[in-house]
């Protein structure tokens, strides 16, 4: 496992028009493997049939049935963990998927994170590294095409 996938990075996938499709795209083809928790499903499933996205989400759902997209589980552990990042980061109101997210890399020694959520990864401190690499804002930032002050958290 090399990297482990937010819920907003999977929908900007899952969605060719989204402004983030081709950034997402990119780091996804650079990750040797990368693995979702489960805890994101219910989170993206929420928001791509919010959005009318039914037939790439389906799609994708029948790409996790067929052992395409890696999917990790979150285990008793973990929940203690995120229950603690939570109360940790009560003020910033970091929320529960992101917070899980970070509890499984820790548990599987992981640093890097497919998100497009800078906030909460930058606010969030793991015990294993000093802090994630996020991706694919660490890849793009650098791109010429790419405005980073356009990017959801950049400076």
């Amino acid at each position: 496992m090399s990297a482990l996938m937010d819920t907003g990075f999977l929908l900007a996938l899952l969605d060719v028009g989204d402004k983030l499709h081709d950034a997402c795209q990119m780091a996804l083809a650079q990750e040797p493997n990368p693995v979702m928790p489960s805890v994101v499903i219910p989170e993206l499933a929420y928001m791509a049939l919010r959005s009318g996205e039914y037939a790439p989400f389906i799609d994708f759902m029948r790409s996790i049935a067929n052992g395409e997209t890696p999917m990790v589980f979150v285990e008793r552990s973990d929940f203690a963990r995120t229950a603690d990042l939570m109360e940790k980061y009560a003020d910033s109101k970091i929320d529960f998927v992101d917070c899980a997210i970070a509890a499984v890399a820790e548990r599987l020694n992981i640093s890097r994170i497919l998100t497009v959520d800078q906030r909460d990864f930058r606010i969030l401190r793991p015990k294993h590294v000093p802090a994630f690499e996020i991706l694919p804002y660490n890849k793009v930032a650098n791109l010429s095409y790419f405005n980073y002050w356009e990017f959801p958290g950049g400076p």
